[in-house]
């Protein structure tokens, strides 16, 4: 039998463990065990049936337009703009503005592009977007999105994130996480964008989840970089190489559990070699008939980047990817709004369009959610005059549109003002539409969740709105 000094003695090793556990944990260097009942948090996936009855989508494309798309001058028509031009926000409107946007209620500008009816359901849509208006039966056009912050880096991270910090997981990380990928030889999160436009890291990376769901930055001309095997290196000998190396890296992460970082370089290296072999293929854009490539405009100057982009974005459909991101900027319109739109939309149009209609055609775009939108609007009034005028960053109320995916097409959800200055009807957050995107593939945001300091964090931070109509 043990003496009173011996149990004393083996119990202050006891608590001095426990705390020592719970320091190694806070540092990050020992993985936490699951709660009796629970999965590990590492582990916390979803299968197909699991989520709300309806969740169809297997794919998410989300084409994010940076620096901000006007709303008022693409799908939220304002004929009062025109009568007011030049003039102020009548006070009976001006009264529930939010004070966010840093422009004055003066100076309105009309809009310089007339909007039409389009397809059965009598959308209207901006003459700017005369392709992705022929499908206007295929998109569901959200019209009151808002959020509180007029910057854009953090007004990225609140649309792709959830908040405007910018640590937390981007969305294709997450949906990374919770639903893996159906190609174990290519990314499950791919990132695609013009060669001049700014990439802000946390809007592709994986916050306090592990590394490796972090996003794959592509080419869409070139492919994914230093990919190709160095001259006179064989696939054997590169998987010679590999081996090593992998029992190496083993034997070092033995001495660092837990380590994120290591363990995810090591995921990198096997996959990079798997991508040697499968990625050429999924990269080459030239096997495509001559009629694919003019429907997505990659015969022609104006529009061969994006096309190439988003003909990319079918080809990894195709694959398994779960999540891309085509990026296209300079949407940032201070001034020469007419200039600037009009080349930011002859760039996008019509392979955005082409994207849509190809995913239909070959039975695609039912489990392919495609997303378009940007991090904010743009204010009615204007910033400048005459024919530089332009328009200053609008949080408060802004336009996005879903298609595909099981979304219910020809429809609109929400409403901004008479001049569009904010959300009046129905307002969206992000965090709304990450529930919602969660939603459209089938998992409840409450069940898909990671463990980070003794916290189950959420995608959509602390619960967003599935917007239900949509479907």
């Amino acid at each position: 039998m043990a003496s009173r000094r011996e149990l004393l003695q083996c119990a202050g090793w006891g608590l001095g463990s426990l705390a020592l556990t719970w320091l190694l944990r806070q540092d990050g260097v020992l993985a936490e065990s699951p709660a009796a009942g629970e999965l590990p948090s590492d582990l916390t996936r979803l299968p197909d049936a699991a989520g709300p009855p309806g969740g169809r989508a297997r794919h998410v494309i989300l084409l994010f337009m940076g620096g901000g798309p006007s709303h008022v001058d693409t799908f939220d028509p304002k004929p009062l703009l025109s009568e007011l031009h030049g003039g102020e926000v009548p006070a009976s409107i001006a009264r529930d503005v939010p004070r966010i946007a840093r422009s004055p209620l003066t100076n309105l500008l009309a809009s310089p592009w007339k909007f039409s009816r389009r397809g059965q359901c009598g959308l209207e849509v901006s003459e700017l977007f005369p392709h992705v208006a022929r499908l206007a039966d295929d998109l569901c056009l959200i019209r009151s999105c808002r959020h509180d912050t007029p910057i854009h880096a953090p007004a990225e991270f609140v649309a792709l994130t959830g908040t405007q910090v910018g640590n937390r997981p981007s969305l294709g990380a997450w949906l990374t996480y919770g639903l893996g990928s159906d190609n174990d030889n290519l990314p499950a999160f791919v990132v695609c964008r013009a060669h001049s436009e700014t990439l802000r890291p946390p809007t592709i990376g994986t916050g306090f989840l592990p590394a490796r769901y972090q996003g794959t930055l592509v080419d869409a001309e070139r492919g994914i970089p230093h990919l190709q095997l160095p001259a006179a290196t064989s696939s054997a000998g590169r998987r010679a190489q590999l081996a090593l190396l992998d029992e190496l890296n083993q034997q070092h992460l033995q001495r660092h559990a837990g380590h994120a970082e290591l363990e995810a370089r090591i995921r990198a290296y096997e996959l990079s070699f798997r991508m040697q072999q499968a990625a050429p293929e999924a990269f080459d854009l030239a096997a495509e008939t001559a009629e694919t490539r003019r429907l997505y405009g990659v015969d022609q100057d104006a529009t061969r980047e994006y096309g190439q982009q988003c003909l990319l974005a079918r080809r990894l459909v195709e694959r398994g990817v779960r999540f891309i991101l085509l990026r296209s900027g300079g949407w940032d319109a201070h001034n020469n709004l007419k200039s600037s739109h009009e080349k930011s939309c002859l760039g996008t149009d019509q392979p955005i369009a082409g994207l849509l209609t190809d995913l239909k055609r070959r039975g695609l775009l039912d489990s392919t959610l495609v997303v378009w939108g940007g991090e904010f609007g743009r204010t009615p009034a204007a910033q400048g005059g005459g024919q530089q005028a332009g328009r200053d960053h609008s949080p408060s109320g802004y336009s996005m549109w879903l298609a595909g995916g099981g979304i219910q097409g020809g429809q609109v959800v929400g409403a901004t003002d008479p001049v569009g200055y904010a959300a009046i009807q129905r307002p969206v957050h992000p965090n709304d539409l990450h529930a919602t995107i969660l939603h459209a593939l089938g998992i409840d945001q409450h069940r898909l969740f990671y463990r980070h300091q003794n916290r189950k964090e959420l995608v959509t931070v602390n619960g967003g709105q599935v917007l239900r109509e949509l479907f």
